[in-house]
C-alpha cells in the first residue's frame, strides 16, 4: 500500500503548534523530532528478534506506519533555544516524590546501572515515523526499582534542564521497552538529540520521549506538561492519532 505524502496543510497544522509555543516562551527543549523528513523508498521489512534485545511490540506489527505518518530515513531535531551545557560532574539524577526515600544518582552511579538494548520505530506527532532504531540505556523499570513506591503513585513527571516536564501514566512509563538511553545505534548520543541521557517511550508520540532528562517524580494526581499545556494530548498514542487536545 503506498504511504501518505504529507501535504503543505497537514504539515504546517503539525507544526503549527511547535512555533507557537516556542513564541510563546518555550524553555529551548523541542521533543526533538521538528522537520521536514526525507521519505523512503522502500517499505517497511519483517523484524527478525536476536537475543539480548527488547523489541518494541510496534516493531512487529505487519504494518508498523501509523496512521497519518509518512516514514523518513531522516532523524530531524530543533532546538528553539538552543542545546543546553551540560558539565557530566554536575549532573545528577533525582527520584523523587511518592517514594519512601529520594534517591539522587550521580552520572557514574546512573550509568553503572545495568544497561538494556532496545529495538523501536519513532513517531513523531509531526507527522514522521523512523523505523528501525537501536537504543542503549537502562530501563525505566531497572530505575524504579531504587526506591520503593509509595501506594499513591499513579502518575510520573519526567524533569529535564530548562524546567522542561512531561507527564506519564505509571503503566506507560513501567512497559518493557522504556529506556533512559545513553546511545543510539551502537554511538552515544549527541547533545541535539538528547546527550547525556534521554527517556525513550516507544509506543507514544515522541515529544513524551524528553531529552536532556534529570529525574523523575512519581505523583499521585497528573500534571501536564510543557507539551500538554500547550494543546498537545495528554496522553499521544499514535495508533490513535492523539496528536492534540
Amino acid at each position: 500500500m503506498p504511504q501518505k505524502r504529507v501535504s503543505r496543510r497537514e504539515f504546517l497544522r503539525g507544526t503549527g503548534v511547535l512555533l507557537a509555543a516556542a513564541a510563546a516562551g518555550s524553555p529551548g527543549l523541542l521533543e526533538g523530532c521538528f522537520g521536514v523528513p526525507g521519505r523512503t523508498s522502500s517499505p517497511p521489512t519483517s523484524v527478525t528478534q536476536l537475543p539480548g534485545i527488547i523489541y518494541s511490540p510496534d516493531t512487529l506489527r505487519a504494518n508498523r506506519i501509523p496512521p497519518g505518518q509518512t516514514e523518513t530515513s531522516a532523524w530531524p531535531q530543533l532546538q528553539a533555544s538552543g542545546v543546553p551545557t551540560i558539565n557530566l560532574d554536575d549532573w545528577i539524577f533525582t527520584i523523587s516524590g511518592e517514594v519512601e526515600k529520594e534517591v539522587i544518582l550521580s552520572y557514574g552511579e546512573f550509568t553503572a546501572l545495568l544497561s538494556e538494548k532496545v529495538f523501536s520505530d519513532i513517531h513523531c506527532v509531526t507527522r514522521w515515523t523512523r523505523l528501525n532504531n537501536l537504543w542503549e540505556g537502562f530501563g525505566a523499570q531497572t530505575v524504579t526499582n531504587l526506591v520503593k513506591l509509595k501506594t499513591d503513585a499513579k502518575f510520573v513527571i519526567v524533569h529535564a534542564y530548562g524546567g522542561f516536564t512531561t507527564n506519564l501514566t505509571l503503566s506507560d512509563f513501567l512497559q518493557p521497552d522504556v529506556l533512559f538511553t545513553v546511545k543510539h545505534d551502537g554511538t552515544p548520543l549527541i547533545p541535539e538529540h538528547g546527550w547525556p541521557v534521554r527517556l525513550v517511550v516507544p509506543r507514544l508520540y515522541f515529544w513524551k520521549s524528553a531529552k536532556w532528562v534529570t529525574g523523575i517524580e512519581f505523583s499521585a494526581v497528573d500534571q501536564p506538561g510543557f507539551w500538554e499545556t500547550r494543546r498537545y494530548n495528554n496522553h499521544g498514542g499514535p495508533w490513535k492519532e492523539e496528536r492534540f487536545s
